[in-house]
């Protein structure tokens, strides 16, 4: 089943290309009762009718394929097991004026339907007249086949909510009076399919409002087809499947959860990339489900458990690679390599600060110790008999430590107390030391 197939017939129900030619059905009640059968000529209903059963028709061509819109096929043994295609087969072609087949069919479907309520079971009968399209998709005025279906709505009928009103006759508010409302359909079928814009008799189209809860029993016990899982249930169980294997380790789990989906979704991107929007879907089988999981980082050990749990749970039916993309957990994966690739900035940064600091912590002792034998040779006097040079030539002698035979390093309140002078003839740095004070000389504590 393809989009452009639903799209084709969806664009007829409109007042102006609307061919239905009748229109049956039955209210149910809660206890499965059938409470009132409907039989109209379609084109003849009051125009506000007409619009809002044509809307619901529409509905039951709504939301997307493999997940609301589902191709059921028939069991190639079906016609030894409960007749339920010849059955269809045989209300379409009666273009619903046998009431027996009606009624054998409204019972089937609520026997079948697992619904707690009241609702309305609504068939309707088309016959269109297929025109040939070329190659470019242009029309021709010659009808390639006519495709005669039906179109089963089932809707749920509702008391609407207790409130208050505006009665105009009395022009007064009061309470309202509360009426059984029919609601958009909860599930709803084609048959025969139709598919690459023709009559496809081994398939259906089947419709459901809600993925979580498609009513299985419906596809299998009123139609006699095989269940499928709607698009919605396969990634939930497949997410479930990668789950439990990955383990308890829940940031883990997360991380690793994560790539399988960014791979999912790199191989959607390129298979539409190399083959088009059009082009058949990627099937995750058995046999390729490996090589994602081993792509994605995940151990031998880990890729085994999925690889057991994925082939019990799918089988022979493995699910369309797009189906398993969750778009949420791509969003919040690309948001966690944003925040970790700022976090990498952040820490660059933080480590280049670091360096900077302890670099410049370096000069400040450097120029320290460097203004500490700079004031020892400007405070001294010509009397002490010390070097006088300019202060150019003294900052010419003072650019390296190893240029001098004594290196004076003391603390700053100790400078102004350092004094040159003269005993018998030689000259001596006077340092006072006071009881508490300590000294050390070239590494080794001196004796004072």
């Amino acid at each position: 089943m393809k989009k452009k197939d639903v799209l084709e017939l969806k664009r007829r129900f409109k007042k102006g290309e609307c061919t239905f030619t009748k229109m049956c059905g039955c209210y149910v009640d809660g206890d499965k009762n059938i409470v009132l059968k409907i039989r109209e000529t379609f084109l003849n209903l009051k125009e506000e009718e007409f619009f809002k059963y044509l809307e619901i028709a529409k509905k039951t061509l709504s939301g997307t394929v493999g997940n609301n819109l589902l191709e059921l096929n028939f069991p190639l043994d079906e016609e030894n097991v409960n007749n339920r295609q010849l059955c269809l087969f045989e209300l379409k072609n009666s273009r619903l004026k046998n009431d027996s087949l009606l009624d054998d069919f409204y019972n089937l479907i609520i026997d079948s339907y697992d619904y707690a309520g009241n609702f309305l079971i609504l068939v309707f009968h088309d016959a269109y007249d297929v025109i040939t399209r070329t190659t470019d998709n242009s029309k021709l005025d010659e009808s390639e086949e006519v495709y005669e279906y039906l179109l089963c709505a089932i809707c749920p009928v509702s008391l609407t909510e207790p409130g208050l009103g505006y009665f105009e006759d009395d022009n007064r508010i009061g309470a309202r009076i509360r009426d059984w409302v029919v609601g958009q359909p909860e599930v709803g079928f084609i048959f025969p399919a139709f598919t690459d814009r023709s009559t496809d008799v081994n398939s259906i189209m089947y419709y459901t409002k809600n993925p979580k809860a498609p009513h299985p029993e419906l596809m299998e016990k009123a139609l006699g087809c095989s269940s499928k899982q709607t698009a919605t249930e396969q990634k939930e169980v497949f997410t479930t499947i990668i789950r439990e294997a990955l383990g308890d380790d829940e940031k883990k789990s997360e991380h690793l959860f994560m790539e399988i989906q960014e791979t999912l979704s790199n191989i959607v991107e390129e298979h539409v990339a190399i083959n088009g929007k059009d082009a058949e879907p990627i099937i995750l089988t058995n046999d390729n489900i490996q090589d994602i999981l081993i792509e994605s980082g995940i151990s031998e050990e880990i890729t085994a458990k999925i690889e057991k749990s994925y082939t019990e749970e799918f089988g022979d039916a493995p699910p369309v690679v797009e189906h398993l993309i969750d778009k949420k957990v791509l969003v919040a994966n690309e948001q966690r390599k944003k925040e970790e690739k700022l976090q990498k900035k952040i820490q660059i940064l933080e480590e280049i600060l670091e360096e900077t600091k302890q670099e410049n912590a370096k000069d400040s002792e450097g120029e320290a110790a460097l203004d500490a034998e700079t004031d020892i040779v400007s405070d001294a006097s010509p009397d002490d008999n010390l070097d006088t040079s300019s202060p150019s030539e003294v900052e010419n002698t003072t650019n390296t430590a190893e240029d001098y035979d004594i290196v004076l390093k003391v603390k700053p309140e100790k400078v102004p107390q350092i004094k040159a002078q003269l005993i018998d003839g030689k000259k001596f740095i006077i340092i006072p030391v006071e009881d508490n004070e300590q000294a050390n000389v070239n590494g080794v504590t001196a004796e004072l």
